[in-house]
């Protein structure tokens, strides 16, 4: 065995303060295949193993100055070289020879060899410590990199949750397709823009005298179980919401993202939250209160983008669409949808209507068309 790891071969310090020892073993290492250099006393050798990071050390005990022992002590105590195999070289197999060991393996020598060296038992030695060094360096570097992919695995998870609260916090005013594609995309979907929208706006009717009447949780439980059901129908339909105003809901169709055929799915999910609100009413009418929903709809240009404070933000639409809408809505009963003249010609092959105007509406100087939808068309 000539190499301790993949593309280079194993490193040993010989370290003896006799040169001619230093140079026999060198030889015969070299002649292996062995990367050899030595060291002539323990101060050198600690400078040689940083310099050249050994896979093994030979060091003899009995040298001036610093030891075998507390050469073999200081790289046990640091953390770098802590597991470098070490080979005391001992005296003869005698009393002191045997005590040189029990104070080696104390010291935290790993192997040792007798003086004089036998050849084959050297290179056997080196062989089985090359092996150790091997898996040591390979646990070391499996630890680095798990280590590694700690780190790494660590801040995908950061990222990932960071992800998911702007996620959680973009599904409070878009549907979810909508939200993970501004994700996605990044903010700029969200800058002001022009853009043509279908926009539908919700309002209770009898709210207000509920209210008056109703004991607080009461009020609570209406909205609850009202808002609930406008979430389900909204996320189906892929409507951004823009925002609650107690009963008053606005939602609006084609923006951020462009959907088809956005007045068609206004009117589809106008049907649908009537129909989600019925078995509401009846439930309230049963504890004496009447309360029903009225949906106006309207479709045209209007400004779009993000507005508020720093502390608190919303994506809004802007404009005359969004206000039509809510005055249809106003003038809507209970369980009644009114849609404009454009938004009708729009959607004439989904639902069926009839004339509800023109309708005077405040802010708004001239009469509207304005048309009240039945039912939508098979």
């Amino acid at each position: 065995m000539a190499a301790p790891g993949a593309g280079r071969r194993g490193r040993i310090l010989v370290v003896d303060d006799q040169r001619a020892n230093v140079e026999m073993l060198s030889e015969l290492l070299r002649s292996r295949g062995y990367d050899v250099f030595g060291a002539y006393d323990g101060e050198e050798a600690l400078q040689r193993v940083a310099e050249h990071s050994p896979d093994v050390v030979i060091s003899d005990i009995r040298m001036p100055g610093m030891d075998g022992y507390e050469l073999c002590q200081r790289l046990r105590e640091d953390p770098a070289t802590a597991l470098l195999p070490i080979v005391l070289v001992t005296s003869l197999e005698d009393r002191d020879g045997h005590d040189e060991r029990v104070k080696g393996i104390e010291y935290g020598a790993d192997d040792f060899l007798t003086k004089p060296v036998r050849y084959a038992e050297l290179f056997a030695r080196v062989r089985s410590l090359l092996r150790v060094k091997l898996l040591q360096d390979e646990v070391r570097r499996q630890t680095e990199e798990l280590r590694r992919w700690n780190e790494t695995l660590e801040q995908r998870v950061r990222e990932q949750v960071a992800a998911i609260d702007r996620l959680a916090q973009m599904k409070r005013f878009f549907s979810p397709p909508v939200a993970e594609a501004i994700i996605a995309g990044g903010a700029e979907v969200l800058e002001p823009h022009r853009r043509e929208i279908t926009a539908v706006f919700l309002d209770l009717r009898g709210f207000t005298a509920f209210t008056d009447r109703a004991a607080p949780e009461e009020v609570m439980d209406l909205l609850g179980a009202y808002h609930e059901a406008l979430g389900r129908i909204v996320d189906r339909y892929a409507g951004t919401l823009e925002h609650f105003a107690g009963d008053g809901v606005m939602i609006f169709f084609n923006d951020p993202l462009p959907v088809d055929r956005p007045a068609a799915r206004a009117v589809r999910m106008a049907f649908d939250l009537q129909q989600a609100f019925v078995p509401i009413a009846q439930a309230w009418k049963l504890r004496g209160h009447t309360v029903a929903l009225g949906i106006g709809i309207a479709q045209g240009e209007a400004t779009l983008g993000v507005i508020g404070f720093e502390q608190r933000w919303e994506y809004a639409a802007i404009g005359a669409v969004p206000n039509l809408a809510a005055r249809l809505c106003g003038q809507a009963r209970g369980g009644e949808i009114l849609i404009d003249a454009v938004t009708y010609a729009d959607v004439g092959d989904v639902v069926e209507a009839e004339a509800a105007g023109p309708l005077s509406l405040r802010g708004i100087t001239q009469p509207m068309p304005a048309f009240r939808l039945l039912r939508l068309k098979k």
